[in-house]
């Protein structure tokens, strides 16, 4: 069996504290994740370092992002091209199939974040197309402040034909893999046909809920804002702290190519 962790932000979103490195870093030593997605705010910049890096960390990297949809938040999986941001939800869904890819509604019914109602939900899954790529939820996501927002979509979704995900909405690297999904297998391809076949299963972590998601928050959200994120020069190396703006420099000289 394998686990995997399909919402996380990184320095890419304009709320993430980590770098790329650092999120494969701590995934593959301080979690049992096999599978990541790094789903950024309406931006892909940082996938295919993510999927370059990944194997170096015996991990895989799922390419996709957050799509800030007219209608709420969509995790857009499995996917090569940005989908626009602005578009509703079921435009969002049949670009997303044009590349053969996957969405999970995010957080949906969660409190002061953009997030998909049910309503809406039921109404693009009326489309029959629309529904072979709407194929997910997030019944537990483990960066909610407000935690009862998972008890109330866990109960509205039962009656869904869609596969139920944990994930972590990490903006931090503490959060890593607080929300995570089982599914058979190990792989990439594994989850996609778990998810396919609505057989993935919510799994809730041990770490941070509650209040204490945005007590650690806000801390490192405040060194991004003086320049500083968490970093990793190399899979035998430890994390630390580096400048953002060196980093983002050093990048910009890498060519990372998506496999």
């Amino acid at each position: 069996m394998g686990y995997s962790d399909l919402h996380i932000h990184s320095i890419h979103s304009h709320d993430g504290t980590a770098s790329i490195p650092a999120i494969l870093k701590y995934a593959s030593s301080k979690t049992d994740l096999n599978v990541l997605a790094i789903t950024d705010h309406d931006t892909m910049a940082g996938v295919a370092e993510a999927m370059a890096l990944a194997p170096k960390y015996n991990l895989e990297v799922i390419p996709g992002v957050e799509v800030s949809s007219k209608d709420g938040h969509v995790l857009c999986l499995f996917i090569n091209r940005l989908i626009p941001a602005g578009l509703s939800l079921l435009e969002t869904v049949k670009r997303v199939a044009d590349q053969g890819g996957l969405c999970v509604a995010a957080h949906p019914m969660a409190k002061a974040v953009n997030s998909l109602k049910f309503d809406k939900i039921r109404e693009t899954l009326a489309h029959p197309e629309a529904a072979k790529t709407l194929v997910g939820v997030e019944s537990f996501n483990g960066g909610l402040v407000y935690t009862r927002s998972n008890k109330m979509v866990e109960e509205e979704s039962r009656s869904l034909p869609l596969a139920q995900l944990g994930d972590s909405d990490a903006h931090i690297l503490r959060m890593i893999g607080t929300g995570s999904s089982w599914f058979e297998g190990k792989t990439a391809q594994d989850l996609k046909t778990a998810i396919l076949n609505r057989t993935t299963t919510p799994r809730r972590g041990t770490g941070l809920t509650g209040t204490a998601v945005l007590t650690s928050y806000i801390p490192n959200f405040l060194l991004r804002k003086l320049g500083w994120v968490s970093w990793n020069a190399a899979p035998d190396a430890s994390i630390r702290f580096a400048n953002l703006a060196k980093i983002q420099a050093m990048n910009s000289m890498t060519q990372f190519v998506q496999p």
